[in-house]
C-alpha cells in the first residue's frame, strides 16, 4: 500500500516517522543556519553575563580608598563594546532562526500541496476542504512561528541558565547552590507546564480545523443555505464551534497563568541575594561581587519569562506537524504504477466479474460482465443509484475495483501507468468544475501546449465560439471561482471543448447535456458524434436521442447487468429499459 497514487516529485526525502524526526529532517538541511543561531544565542548570553561582572568590578574601584576611578574608562568601553557585540550576535541569531523558519514553512507547504495532489478521491472525498485548508495555512504558519520566535527564544534562554551556574562559584563555591536548585526545579515545573499544555494545544488546534471545515462547507454550499433560508441554525452551528475554540484557549490560558518558575525566580532573587550577603559580612565576598552575583541571578529572568510564550508556541508547532504529518502521510489503496504500460490506447474495454463499494458501504456494483470494442458508442442507462457514475470512476482508476478486474486492450487497467491512463481517457460529468481562470486556459487545461488555433477549433466544435466572443475579453476573460459567472450550458460546452482538446482514446460524458437547451444540444450532439469517430465513447445519459446514438446500451439495476443490445433489441426484451426509454421521451 502505498501513501499516494501519484508519486510526484519532492526536492527533499524528509523523515515521516514522527513529527519531531520530520521536523528535523527539514531542519538540518540549514545546518550553517544552525550553527549560525547556537553562536548567536551563547554569544548574546556571555555577553550579557558580561554586564554585571563589569559593573560590580567598577563598584570595587569606586569603593577603593582613594577611588581607582581610572579604571572607570576601560570598563566602560568594554561595556559599551560588548554590547555592541551582542547587538550583531543577536542580529544573527534572530535572523537565522526566522529564515529557518520561513524555509521550512515555504518548503513544507509545498511538500503539502504535492501531497494532497497525490492523494486518491477516496481520500479526499473524505477529508473536509476547510480542515485541509486550515492544516494548509494556519499549521504550517504555526510550524514558522514554533522556529521564530519559538525554539530561537528557547534556545537562546537555555544558554541565560547556564553562564551564572559556571560564573557564581568563581566568587565562591557555595554560590553555585541557588543558580542550581533554580535550574532543576525550573525543569522539574517546566516539563509539567509542556505535558499539561501538549493536549491542549493539540484541541486547540483540532477545533480550529472543525470551525473552518464547517465555514468552508457553509460557504461553498451557500446557496442552498439561502434557499432553506438556513442561515441562523448555521451562524448559530458557527458560533458553537468557536467556542470550542475559545475555550481550548482559555484553557491554555489558565495553564500559563499557573506557570511555576515565575514564582521560583523571585525565591531564588531573594535567597541569592541573602545568601550573598551572609557571605558578604563573614568577609568572603566583597560588595563587586556582590553585586556581580545579583546581576547574574537577574539573567534568569530572560528564560523565565520567555518560557511561558516560547514554549507554547514550541507546542502549538509540534501539534500543527503532527496534523500535518497526518494528512502526508495517510495511506491509500491506489497506486500510479511507475513502470506500468505508458503505449497508445486502442480503446477496448472488459469487465470481467467486477465489483466495488465505497469504504464503509455496501457494494453498489456486483458481478458485472461486459466488452466494449474499439470506436465503439456505448449508452449505459439506469435509474439513480443504479451505479452509473462509480462505473465510469474505475475505468479511469478514480477508484479500484474490489473484485474482478477491469480490461482495457486487455490489459488490467492496474497495469497501466496511471498518468498515461487518465491522459488517454476523458471524463466530462454533469457537475462540471472551472478553475477562476481564463476561459482560454480552462479549454487548454489537459492539453498545455496547445495553440490558440487549436483552442479555438475545439470551442468551435463544442459551440463556445460564438460566446466566447460576446464577452470583452474575449478567450482571455477570466471566469468566476467554479465557473459561477456561466450558465449551466456555457459550462458543459467549455468542459465538452477541454475534452475535445486532448484528443482521448475513450470518452465519456456522464449526463453532460443536462443543461443544454434542446436547439444547442441538437448542434453539439453533432459535434460529440464527430468527436466519437474512431474512439470508444461511453454515455451516460437519459436524453431519448443519444440513447438511440449508441451501437450498444447497457442497463444497470441495483448495481447488475439487467440487460445489453441494441434499442431495438432492448424495446422488445427489457422491461426496465422500456420504462427508463418511455420516461426520457417523455422528459
Amino acid at each position: 500500500m502505498s501513501v499516494a497514487e501519484f508519486v510526484l516529485p519532492q526536492k527533499n526525502n524528509p523523515d515521516r516517522r514522527s513529527p519531531l524526526r520530520w521536523i528535523l529532517s527539514h531542519a538540518t538541511r540549514h545546518w550553517w543556519l544552525i550553527i549560525a543561531v547556537l553562536v548567536g544565542a551563547f554569544g548574546n548570553a556571555a555577553l550579557a553575563a558580561a554586564v554585571p561582572v563589569l559593573v560590580g568590578q567598577a563598584f570595587n574601584a569606586i569603593l577603593e580608598n582613594p577611588p581607582h576611578t581610572e579604571a572607570l574608562i576601560p570598563i566602560a568601553l568594554l561595556i559599551g563594546s560588548s554590547q555592541l557585540i551582542r547587538a550583531v550576535l543577536q542580529w544573527g541569531r534572530v535572523f537565522g532562526a526566522e529564515l529557518i523558519g520561513q524555509r521550512l514553512e515555504r518548503d513544507i507547504r509545498q511538500e503539502l500541496y504535492i501531497e494532497l495532489l497525490g492523494k486518491s478521491m477516496t481520500f479526499h472525498n473524505l477529508q473536509p476542504v476547510g480542515d485541509t485548508m486550515a492544516r494548509g495555512t494556519n499549521d504550517v504558519r504555526e510550524i514558522n512561528l514554533m522556529f521564530n520566535p519559538g525554539i530561537n527564544l528557547a534556545v537562546g534562554s537555555i544558554n541565560f541558565l547556564i553562564l551564572p551556574l559556571i560564573i557564581a562559584p568563581t566568587y565562591h563555591p557555595s554560590l553555585i547552590v541557588v543558580p542550581a536548585i533554580f535550574i532543576v526545579t525550573y525543569v522539574l515545573a517546566l516539563a509539567q507546564y509542556l505535558n499539561e499544555l501538549q493536549p491542549i494545544t493539540q484541541a486547540i488546534r483540532n477545533a480550529f480545523g472543525n470551525m473552518n471545515a464547517r465555514l468552508s462547507e457553509a460557504i461553498d454550499g451557500i446557496e442552498v443555505v439561502k434557499a432553506h433560508a438556513r442561515e441562523g441554525q448555521e451562524i448559530e452551528q458557527f458560533s458553537q464551534n468557536a467556542r470550542i475554540f475559545r475555550d481550548a484557549l482559555v484553557r491554555q490560558g489558565d495553564i500559563e497563568a499557573r506557570f511555576i518558575p515565575l514564582l521560583l525566580l523571585g525565591l531564588s532573587i531573594a535567597g541569592g541575594v541573602l545568601h550573598a550577603l551572609y557571605l558578604f559580612r563573614q568577609g568572603l565576598l566583597d560588595v563587586g561581587q556582590v553585586i556581580a552575583y545579583v546581576g547574574l541571578l537577574q539573567l534568569f529572568g530572560f528564560p523565565t519569562f520567555v518560557s511561558l510564550f516560547a514554549y507554547s508556541q514550541i507546542s502549538s508547532g509540534m501539534a500543527s506537524a503532527g496534523r500535518i504529518l497526518d494528512l502526508i502521510n495517510r495511506k491509500t489503496d491506489l497506486n500510479m504504477n511507475p513502470a506500468g504500460n505508458t503505449g497508445k490506447m486502442r480503446g477496448e474495454l472488459e469487465l470481467q466479474g467486477v465489483a466495488f463499494a465505497y469504504p464503509a458501504n455496501e457494494p453498489c456494483l456486483r458481478n458485472l460482465n461486459l466488452k466494449i470494442e474499439m470506436g465503439q458508442t456505448i449508452a449505459i442507462v439506469g435509474q439513480t443509484g443504479a451505479g452509473k457514475t462509480s462505473l465510469i470512476k474505475l475505468i479511469n482508476r478514480t477508484y479500484d475495483v474490489k473484485q474482478g478486474a477491469l480490461l482495457i486492450d486487455g490489459l488490467d487497467v492496474r497495469d497501466w501507468n496511471l498518468e498515461s491512463l487518465r491522459k488517454q481517457i476523458s471524463i466530462i460529468e454533469q457537475d462540471v468544475f472551472l478553475f477562476s481562470r481564463s476561459i482560454a486556459e480552462n479549454i487548454a487545461f489537459g492539453n498545455r501546449d496547445a495553440s490558440q488555433a487549436e483552442i479555438e477549433k475545439a470551442a468551435k466544435a463544442a459551440q463556445v465560439h460564438d460566446f466566447v466572443l460576446g464577452f470583452g475579453q474575449g478567450y482571455e476573460t477570466i471566469i468566476g471561482e467554479r465557473g459561477v459567472t456561466l450558465s449551466g450550458g456555457q459550462r458543459q460546452r467549455i468542459a465538452l471543448a477541454r475534452a475535445f482538446l486532448t484528443k482521448p482514446s475513450i470518452l465519456i460524458l456522464d449526463d453532460s447535456t443536462s443543461s443544454i437547451d434542446s436547439q444547442t444540444e441538437d448542434e453539439i450532439q453533432r459535434a460529440i458524434f464527430h468527436a466519437a469517430e474512431g474512439r470508444t465513447t461511453i454515455l451516460i445519459t437519459h436524453r431519448r436521442s443519444q440513447i438511440r446514438w449508441a451501437d450498444k446500451i447497457v442497463v444497470l439495476s441495483g448495481g447488475e447487468i439487467a440487460a445489453v443490445g441494441t434499442h431495438d433489441e432492448l424495446m422488445t426484451s427489457s422491461d426496465a429499459y422500456r420504462r427508463i426509454f418511455i420516461g426520457a421521451q417523455e422528459s
